[in-house]
This record gives C-alpha cells, structure tokens and sequence, in this order.
C-alpha cells in the first residue's frame, strides 16, 4: 500500500506534459497495476467475492 501512495504522490507532483507520453504511459500502467494489487489484498483480507450471478441479474438484485 506504501508503494500505491508513492506512486500517486509521484505523478501528482510532476507536470504531467513535461513527461515523455511513453514514459507516462509506463508509469499509468504500473499505477494500474499496483491499484489492482490492493484491490485483490482488500478483497481477500475481507472476505469479498464476485457475485456467482452475471453482470445483468446482480444489477437487478440491487434494486
């Protein structure tokens, strides 16, 4: 999580047109990649699975 917050506090502080768009795209990428990490810790830490249902019958059963 330490390393998410790097990563974001990073790029805040740099001009986002003053970096080299492949040089961004790399650095969004492993922001990406680091996000989806966290996600999949949360989600194991607290018990949080997908839904066994598709996308269409979970949205009804929120309403």
């Amino acid at each position: 999580m330490r390393d998410l917050s790097i990563a974001i506090d990073h790029l805040a502080a740099e001009d986002p047109a003053e970096i080299p768009h492949t040089q961004l795209a790399e650095q969004l990428l492993e922001l990406h990649w680091q996000m989806a990490r966290l996600q999949a810790q949360i989600a194991r830490r607290t018990g949080v699975r997908r839904p066994s249902c598709g996308p269409r019958e979970y949205a009804h059963a929120l309403d």
